[in-house]
């Protein structure tokens, strides 16, 4: 093993979607692992050689780097060589970066930099957050030379790196889409981002590109906000066919077959915590001129209304209607529900009491506090379709795609995703 990098001490700030596979991928390349978490549950539950999030192989990687030594996880960081910081950064009032998430997690490492250090910022951040995350680093470690945009370091040999490398991986892949993935690296300043570019060149398959910080930064919101722009067009038009009674995805397939087009297929809105917050980075930094931006999230934000809306209008068929809706998460065969309109439809079918709601999500096992405290219930398949009314698709899970139409035909079927679709 490369002696290099068994020598190399890297503190992982935040152990979540991306913190946890990044650590324990990186503890068995090798690195030694001082994992960070605020909860101490988290925290337990890791040194115990177990996870608390799902994602494919990772129980057997972090059990694996547990056993090994090579990771350990803590409630305080630690010296390193590397810190990467990888800790949220939700909006605070109307859609406003927050980034006391990043800013803690910053000053949190600051006593234990030296020179010489990387510190990686990972967290998906507005444009000029990496800058941000130097100048604390500055205002509290004086005795060492922080980079800035303009100018680089005054000290070279006193010098602490600080980049951006924003993670661009799909949840169900991460393990394997944090190596083969190619890797966006932008420095506060040239050295930096050199430095930042060795580190992933070491454990990353995939190229390693170099840039500035906020290029690096814009580049990871640009990605987000251009598949929430494609979204919206495919989402808006299936409003369209339904004022025009046309099958939306029967449209969608026949205009696709143009050699320049590829219409995505609509769905009740879009969550998860990159494209459905992203966008609106890009909107806070130039709000006068991300017009698109804008009206896409905005058509976005407004689908799960609209699919409550319609499903309201079946369910006027009955007196007191058992609906059942079919998935929870933001996206096909995972666990996660941020920001998922699936929720957020559930939650205003519970609000308007209109019937019995039932929820069918095989990928978790207690339903979210918001839908628990509504009455909501959640059910096996099998259960939530048994004498249901209206049936409301909301996520195309593989589970679901054994369920034959034929043998529901006496329920009322909204499909918002094209479960069904031909």
């Amino acid at each position: 093993m490369n002696e290099e990098i068994e020598n190399t001490r890297i503190c992982v700030v935040g152990l979540g979607y991306i913190g946890l596979p990044t650590a324990s991928l990186l503890a068995t390349k090798g690195y030694r692992i001082h994992g960070v978490d605020v909860s101490e549950r988290v925290v337990a539950t890791i040194n115990e050689g177990r996870i608390h999030i799902r994602e494919p192989e990772l129980d057997v990687l972090v059990k694996s780097a547990v056993q090994s030594g090579r990771l350990k996880a803590a409630l305080e960081p630690a010296a390193a060589e590397v810190f990467i910081l990888a800790v949220p950064t939700p909006f605070k009032g109307e859609h406003e970066p927050d980034l006391n998430y990043v800013e803690a997690a910053t000053r949190s490492i600051a006593p234990h930099i030296k020179a010489g250090d990387l510190v990686i910022l990972e967290s998906t951040s507005p444009v000029g957050t990496t800058e941000k995350v130097a100048e604390w680093l500055a205002e509290m470690r004086p005795d060492l030379s922080l980079p800035a945009r303009i100018g680089g370091v005054a000290d070279p040999e006193n010098a602490v790196f600080v980049a951006h490398c924003p993670e661009r991986v799909l949840p169900g892949h991460i393990l394997r889409e944090l190596i083969e993935n190619d890797r966006i690296v932008g420095g506060v300043d040239e050295a930096s981002t050199k430095a930042a570019a060795r580190f992933y060149n070491s454990f990353v398959s995939g190229k390693v590109l170099e840039t500035d910080s906020r290029t690096a930064e814009l580049a990871k919101l640009t990605e987000n906000t251009y598949r929430d722009i494609n979204i919206a067009y495919a989402n808006e038009l299936s409003m369209i066919c339904d004022k025009l009674d046309i099958d939306a995805w029967t449209l969608i397939e026949l205009a696709n077959h143009h050699p320049r087009v590829n219409i995505l297929s609509p769905g009740p809105g879009v969550g998860g915590h990159c494209i459905a917050v992203d966008p609106w980075f890009v909107i806070h930094s130039a709000p006068e001129l991300a017009r698109l931006a804008r009206a896409a999230r905005e058509v976005n934000a407004a689908k799960p209304e609209y699919v409550v809306e319609k499903i309201k209008a079946k369910a006027n068929r009955f007196k007191n209607p058992v609906i059942a809706c079919l998935g929870l998460a933001y996206k096909p065969d995972i666990d996660d529900l941020r920001e998922s309109p699936a929720v957020e439809i559930v939650e205003a079918l519970a609000d308007a009491g209109i019937g019995t709601i039932r929820v069918v999500e095989p990928h978790v096992s207690e339903l979210p506090a918001s839908l628990a405290s509504r009455g909501v219930q959640l059910q096996s398949l099998d259960e939530g379709l048994q004498n249901a009314d209206l049936i409301v698709v909301l996520v195309r899970h593989s589970a679901f795609h054994r369920i034959k139409p034929a043998t529901i035909r006496e329920a009322v079927i909204v499909d918002a995703c094209g479960l069904w679709a031909s």
